[in-house]
């Protein structure tokens, strides 16, 4: 059974820095496209970064301070989070769709995981 598990949430202070994790089961990451997605309190879930299943990456949301990768061995992927801000504050999902090409929006994606929390405050 196909399952994506995140990690890595949590609490920071702006300008501090959180590396989130997507470990899945039931499937081999390197033959999906992974998403990362963000949803604020009252907020719609909008597209954090991509990684397309060729190794394409995309950044939706202020590219210079994300950093997705993957580690095939693991079977994870992974968002870095450096020079965060309020604004960064959400639950943060991944999510998997079939194809090579990376799409910005969430109804796009088939599969999800149950999100983790970041939360940027001083």
């Amino acid at each position: 059974q196909l399952h994506l598990v995140e990690s890595g949430g949590g609490l920071v202070q702006p300008g501090g820095s959180l590396r989130l994790s997507c470990a899945a089961s039931g499937l081999t990451f390197d033959e999906y496209t992974i998403g990362w997605f963000r949803q604020a309190p009252g907020k719609e879930r909008e597209g954090v970064s991509c990684l397309s299943q060729i190794g394409t990456k995309i950044y939706y949301a202020d590219p210079g301070r994300f950093t997705i990768s993957r580690d095939n061995a693991k079977n994870t992927v992974f968002l870095q989070m450096n020079s965060l801000n309020v604004e960064d504050t959400g639950v943060y999902y991944c999510a998997i769709r079939g194809g090579t090409a990376c799409r910005r929006w969430w109804n796009e994606y088939d599969y999800w995981g149950q999100g983790t929390q970041v939360t940027v405050s001083s």
